[in-house]
C-alpha cells in the first residue's frame, strides 16, 4: 500500500516524498484467518469534510500532522517546493508540514472534494 506524504526541508519548504506501508501477516480479527497488518498508529481524532467544487485555498501549514482519504473527487496539492500532486478516491495523503511555509490545495473538476481526515 502506497501514500504521498508531505515533508518539510531544513528551511521549511514542503516537499512530496511517496512511501509504502509496511504490512506483516497478522491474526487481527480471530477468528477470521490471518491478513496483512500495518504498525499501529496513534490517532487523536478524525474528521469528515466537503470541499465545495472550485474551492481554492490559499497557502497554509498543515494544522496538524494528518492523513487525509480521499472519498470522492479530485484533491489537488501544491507543495511549497512547487510540485502539484492530484490525488483521487482511495488516495491517501499523510500532510507534516506543521512549522514551514505550508502547501496550498484546492478542489478540482468541477465536483466537490470529500475527505475523512485523521489527525494525530
Amino acid at each position: 500500500m502506497r501514500y504521498s506524504i508531505l515533508l518539510e526541508d531544513s528551511e521549511g519548504v514542503s516537499y512530496f516524498e511517496d512511501r509504502d506501508v509496511d504490512l506483516e501477516l497478522k491474526t487481527f480479527a480471530p477468528p477470521a484467518a490471518p491478513f496483512h497488518v500495518s504498525d499501529v498508529y496513534d490517532a487523536a481524532r478524525f474528521v469528515f469534510l466537503t470541499l465545495p467544487a472550485g474551492w481554492k485555498g490559499e497557502p497554509h501549514r498543515s494544522p496538524k500532522r494528518q492523513l487525509a482519504t480521499v472519498l470522492s473527487g479530485t484533491f489537488r496539492v501544491q507543495a511549497g517546493s512547487g510540485e502539484i500532486r492530484d490525488f483521487t478516491a482511495g488516495d491517501l495523503f499523510w500532510a507534516e508540514d506543521v512549522t514551514g511555509t505550508g502547501h496550498a490545495s484546492s478542489a478540482e473538476g468541477g465536483e466537490p472534494v470529500n475527505l475523512m481526515v485523521t489527525q494525530f
